[in-house]
C-alpha cells in the first residue's frame, strides 16, 4: 500500500506523508468484524482503524482539564453525600464540622476520582 499525504490538525497547513506503521495482530474472526464495520462506513480497515486511534489520542475525555473537572464532581458529589442527610432531618451543621469535611473533602476527591475511573476500566475490560 502507498503512503498517502494527510494534513494534520495540528499542522494546518503543512501536508506530511505517512511513514510509520501502527500494527496489531488479530484473528480470522476479529478481522471479519473490523472489516464489516469500516465497511459499513465506507472505509478500508486499515483507515478506519487509523481514524479510530487517532480520534481517540485527540481526544478531549483524555486531558488533564477533564481529569480535573471530574474530579471536581467528585468533591461536589463527597460534599453532597456529607452534608445533605443532616440539613434534610433539619440538623444545624457547625461552622467546624462543615469545615471539617470541606478538609475532608479536599483531602480525598483526587483518589475517589482515580478509584471511581479505575474501577470503571475494569469493569469495561471484563465485559470486553
Amino acid at each position: 500500500m502507498l503512503a498517502n499525504p494527510t494534513k494534520s490538525p495540528c499542522d494546518g497547513e503543512r501536508a506530511e506523508m505517512r511513514v510509520k506503521t501502527a500494527s496489531t495482530k488479530v484473528t480470522e474472526a476479529e478481522f471479519t468484524e473490523l472489516e464489516a464495520f469500516a465497511s459499513q462506513r465506507g472505509q478500508s480497515v486499515s483507515e478506519w482503524i487509523r481514524q479510530t486511534l487517532l480520534a481517540e489520542v485527540r481526544s478531549q475525555c483524555n486531558s488533564p482539564t477533564t481529569f480535573h473537572l471530574f474530579t471536581e464532581l467528585v468533591g461536589i458529589q463527597l460534599l453532597l453525600m456529607n452534608t445533605l442527610g443532616p440539613l434534610i432531618r433539619g440538623e444545624r451543621m457547625p461552622a467546624e464540622h462543615l469545615n471539617a469535611v470541606l478538609r475532608q473533602v479536599q483531602s480525598i476527591k483526587a483518589r475517589k476520582a482515580q478509584e471511581l475511573l479505575s474501577k470503571r476500566l475494569n469493569t469495561e475490560e471484563r465485559s470486553a
